[in-house]
């Protein structure tokens, strides 16, 4: 297979395959340390950090590694890479986000909802504005390297990484630091934990809408897919 198809294919995977090992890995340290007893907030925020680290660098070049659909919609409303590109990414997603889940089920068993993020006792509206908050540094950060053009093997790859392992450390312990629909909707499905779902798919999306409204491409940025995409970056 090649042209178009060959490229379009490319990214599916890329973007299924990043996501999976982001859910995976963040999710799993979340029920590992369940099944022994705990793990300090610290090492989780490491474990986040490692989770979305890995599959930028391994991807990135290939599908400018979003794994998220709430970056990939705030790129797409900002017209940073084409809006139809959406309906390829955000499938990918959902499905890579179910085999991770799925992984971490099979591998270790229903502890702790399977890493499904909810929100502290009677501290709701608390939860939702962190996750605004921090979605919102998130997506900025993407708005950041795909403006700069950042592609494979920079160290700045690793700022959206160092948000979400803050935003782990800080708000993890009040809403269990989503920023990402799919990272929520499939431990909730898998495990059958469905509590608040709909704040953890909204609220991200409205936030990522708001900085896509706030920061526009310029027209050099536009479709540099952001960050470090092989076929359209330069």
């Amino acid at each position: 297979m090649s042209g178009p198809w060959s490229t379009l294919l490319r990214r599916v995977l890329a973007e299924a395959a990043g996501t999976a090992l982001l859910v995976g890995i963040g999710t799993g340290a979340i029920v590992v340390g369940a099944r022994g007893g705990g793990v300090s907030q610290g090492w989780l925020a490491l474990a986040w950090f490692i989770a979305v680290a890995v599959p930028i660098v391994l991807f990135v070049r290939f599908s400018g590694a979003h794994l998220n659909p709430a970056v990939t919609l705030a790129l797409a409303l900002s017209r940073r890479i084409d809006p139809w590109e959406s309906l390829e990414y955000i499938p990918a997603q959902l499905v890579g986000a179910f085999v991770g889940s799925g992984t971490v089920f099979v591998l270790f068993g229903n502890y702790a909802h399977l890493g499904t993020t909810l929100p502290a006792s009677g501290l709701l509206a608390e939860a939702m504005a962190g996750e605004a908050l921090f979605t919102a540094a998130l997506v900025a950060s993407v708005f950041l390297l795909a403006d700069r053009g950042s592609g494979p093997g920079r160290l700045r790859l690793l700022l959206p990484p160092l948000v979400v392992g803050v935003s782990t450390y800080v708000i993890g312990p009040v809403s269990g630091s989503s920023l990402n629909p799919a990272r929520s909707i499939a431990p909730a499905v898998v495990s059958g934990t469905f509590t608040d779902l709909g704040f953890y798919i909204l609220v991200p999306l409205l936030a990522a809408a708001v900085v896509a409204a706030l920061w526009r491409a310029r027209s050099a940025d536009r479709l540099d897919r952001g960050p470090g995409r092989d076929d359209v970056a330069g």
